[in-house]
């Protein structure tokens, strides 16, 4: 098969050839229909994540099962499916109780080789490797879903539609009427914003430099309002349109500290700081522990949106289905697979909400 492989940090991908090799008992091999292009790609091929070659790329993809190993029992061939960066095995400490984005399983299955290529084994990225022609992955990261939407769409729910969307729907838990802000308007902001939408909040401010993007969470997502983080008078801005107080809920999407204090300090008292965004390298971030403990602020950290994927995914499906999520506005741009290093490119625009490569 032809995939996206990470060789040599801070050089470009390459696709290549790799020989796929034969399918263990739960293991599913899959035909990629699309594969996002994230942030977390660019951070892989700088070596941010300590992650060396040679590597099958991707963790946002979606596709259709072509093969299924021996004791596979949650997918068969035929099945269209997305592809999810947890195992959720349904039986673990975590699963059991309701939080399978915790799945303790993961580790099982991430690092199996899933083909060869200039004689050494290739594992995939999170156990997926979607920036290829197949994906042989464990049963439990695929969930099947009945629907007609693209697979281009569905890509996006496999990552930031789940972690953003879930992030205001299940770990921020947003209420009708409420006051939200998400700082970074990016995918995952976007389906934050969007999440934010759908649970009923009544004033969603847009917070990010680029103004475009700004302006598209107000006229196409559902933001009410739109802040320039890097103005002076940001917060000062952002506190004025919820007289004086700030919002009850802030998402921050980015993955920076700066942008986790901003979301920190809009937060009111009493309101819910959530933190969605996957920092680079071991960083810690700085909070005044009194004025935490009196203002009640509450703190969330956020994994995959705290989705239970074997329910939410399904869900976010008929969302999009129905209007309630807008999947095909959030593809800026479109590249096949052999133009990867270009669709890399275009992450430095600033203005991409998020590109896919279409197989």
């Amino acid at each position: 098969m032809k995939a996206v492989l990470l060789d040599k940090i801070n050089e470009p991908f390459l696709v290549e050839e790799v020989e796929l090799l034969p399918l263990e008992p739960q293991q599913i091999r899959v035909k990629v229909g699309a594969s996002g292009v994230c942030h977390s790609d660019q951070n892989l091929q700088r070596g941010i994540y300590g992650m060396q070659g040679p590597l099958v790329v991707g963790h946002e993809g979606a596709g259709t099962v072509t093969e299924v190993g021996s004791d596979v029992t949650m997918v068969k061939p035929g099945d269209r499916v997305v592809a999810v960066f947890t195992t959720a095995c349904g039986t673990c400490w975590q699963c059991s109780r309701s939080r399978s984005h915790l799945c303790e399983r993961f580790m099982d299955h991430i690092g199996h080789t899933v083909g060869r290529f200039r004689g050494s084994d290739v594992p995939a990225l999170g156990g997926l490797g979607t920036m290829a022609e197949y994906m042989t992955l464990h049963q439990s990261q695929a969930i099947p879903v009945d629907t007609e939407l693209p697979d281009e769409q569905l890509a996006l729910i496999g990552c930031a539609v789940t972690t953003g969307a879930g992030a205001a729907l299940y770990d921020a838990g947003v209420v009708p009427g409420s006051t939200v802000a998400v700082v970074g308007c990016g995918g995952v902001g976007m389906a934050a914003i969007q999440g934010a939408r759908a649970a009923g909040a009544g004033q969603i401010i847009a917070v990010d430099p680029v103004e475009h993007k700004r302006e598209l969470a107000i006229k196409t997502f559902g933001a009410t309002h739109g802040v320039d983080p890097t103005a002076p008078d940001a917060l000062e801005q952002l506190r004025a349109l919820t007289d004086g107080r700030g919002v009850e809920y802030a998402l921050e999407v980015v993955g920076r500290l700066d942008a986790m204090r901003f979301a920190y300090d809009a937060t009111c008292r009493g309101g819910t700081t959530t933190f969605v965004g996957a920092l680079a390298g071991d960083l810690s971030l700085s909070l005044p522990a009194n004025e935490l403990h009196t203002s009640a602020k509450r703190l969330v950290g956020s994994v995959y949106g705290g989705a239970q994927v074997r329910r939410d995914i399904p869900r976010l499906v008929k969302m999009a289905e129905t209007g309630a999520l807008d999947l095909d506005l959030m593809i800026t741009e479109r590249f096949r697979l052999d133009e990867v290093n270009t669709a890399m490119s275009v992450l430095e625009r600033g203005d991409v909400i998020r590109s896919v490569l279409v197989l």
